[in-house]
């Protein structure tokens, strides 16, 4: 057999039970030796707070754990969307809320992107600003010019935010089929490249000599006098202060009322002479698309299966990818052969509103998650309230 080609086996390992006195002396001393502050989460969240403590406490030890090998959840997973919203979601959710919670919720996510961009810089999380497009499908005219006719009254709105009118109409000059001869254009929206913000703010975290662990999951934890005891999967050990930023996962340690939202996301191989760059919204943002370094990022379809879709389990399903190649082919490329690249999904935290839950749960402990699938905008933004609250 070619030796290029043998299969190595390596000798097994014993694994010891994993508790406190596991430790040595080194990684007690240096990682879990009582930390100041324990961050719960290595998302956009988790490191954004951890950074902010650093900040109000230049002293204080700052230790952030992370169940996976990279961020579980979200933050190395989405679409890389600004996120200031399309005009029908901002619609929509005036059904629910009033104008001043939606100004608020809009502010948060403008304050979130600028915390970002300048805590980053924008060369590092790859920022463009090509604008935000919503296409409108043939097949529901009448939602289309309801979002035309308010589009005045949503300007008006946001205003006092942004100081400039935000949407405007524009012709569908990208070659979609399927759609109506306008669109409706954000020139203030913008996209990131995710793998890089990750990695920049992993590497600020670094720098400010901020812990970093990967392949520990808190388990449980215990409210003590001055002190916190965490269960782990590596031991106990006890922090001063616990900070949960786990998003779509902190129903199962904190019980909150966060409920997870699987979203699907596929990617294409390069595209000669792609014929346009920005973020696009379609069927009242269910589905979402983008240009990135010569390829379509396409994802959604979750309103395909949404009770089967509300699950912390990764993976993607025949239903909704298919549906995501059809529009693919049909309405955004047709007429143009397109491979697959890749597939995966991210787990959103979602909930009854589209705020998040950023409070104390006790003397010494808080929480910041349930980011409604905004967590690029407003990730940065919560983790510094979370800091806040200590």
């Amino acid at each position: 057999m070619n030796a290029n080609h043998d299969t190595i086996s390596l000798p097994e390992i014993p694994v010891q039970t994993p508790h406190t006195s596991g430790f040595s002396y080194w990684e007690l001393k240096q990682f879990f030796n009582t930390p100041d502050f324990v961050v719960v989460g290595a998302g956009i969240v988790g490191l954004s707070c951890a950074l902010s403590l650093r900040k109000r406490f230049p002293k204080a030890s700052v230790l952030v754990l992370e169940r996976g090998l990279m961020p579980q959840g979200a933050s190395t997973k989405n679409a890389g969307f600004a996120c200031f919203g399309s005009i029908s979601e901002l619609l929509d959710d005036m059904n629910t809320m009033t104008e001043e919670e939606l100004l608020a919720l809009v502010e948060k996510r403008y304050k979130g992107i600028r915390l970002l961009r300048s805590t980053l810089g924008d060369k590092a999380i790859g920022y463009k600003s090509h604008g935000g497009y919503e296409v409108f499908l043939k097949g529901d005219p009448d939602f289309f010019m309801a979002c035309l006719e308010h589009r005045k009254r949503v300007n008006k709105l946001l205003k006092p935010v942004l100081g400039k009118k935000v949407f405007e109409v524009v012709r569908n000059d990208f070659g979609f089929e399927g759609i109506q001869d306008h669109m409706m254009l954000n020139r203030y929206e913008g996209q990131i490249d995710t793998g890089k913000m990750m990695q920049a703010l992993y590497t600020k975290c670094v720098k400010k000599r901020i812990n970093i662990l990967y392949g520990v999951q808190l388990e449980s934890y215990t409210q003590g006098n001055d002190k916190v005891t965490l269960k782990t999967n590596v031991g106990e050990f006890d922090c001063g202060k616990l900070l949960l930023a786990t998003n779509a996962f902190a129903g199962e340690v904190m019980g909150e009322s966060v409920t997870p939202a699987r979203a699907q996301v596929l990617i294409t191989e390069p595209i000669k002479d792609l014929p346009f760059k920005g973020t696009f919204h379609m069927d009242r943002g269910y589905y979402y698309f983008r240009n990135i370094n010569g390829r379509i990022l396409f994802g959604g379809g979750r309103n395909l299966d949404l009770s089967g879709e509300e699950t912390t389990a990764f993976g993607t399903t025949p239903l909704i990818q298919d549906k995501l190649e059809e529009l693919l082919q049909k309405v955004i490329l047709p007429g143009t052969p397109v491979g697959i690249e890749a597939r995966w999904s991210g787990i959103m935290g979602v909930g009854d509103s589209k705020a998040p839950v950023i409070r104390l749960l006790s003397d010494h402990v808080a929480c910041g998650v349930r980011l409604g699938g905004m967590g690029v905008a407003i990730g940065s933004h919560t983790g510094k309230e979370l800091s806040h609250l200590f």
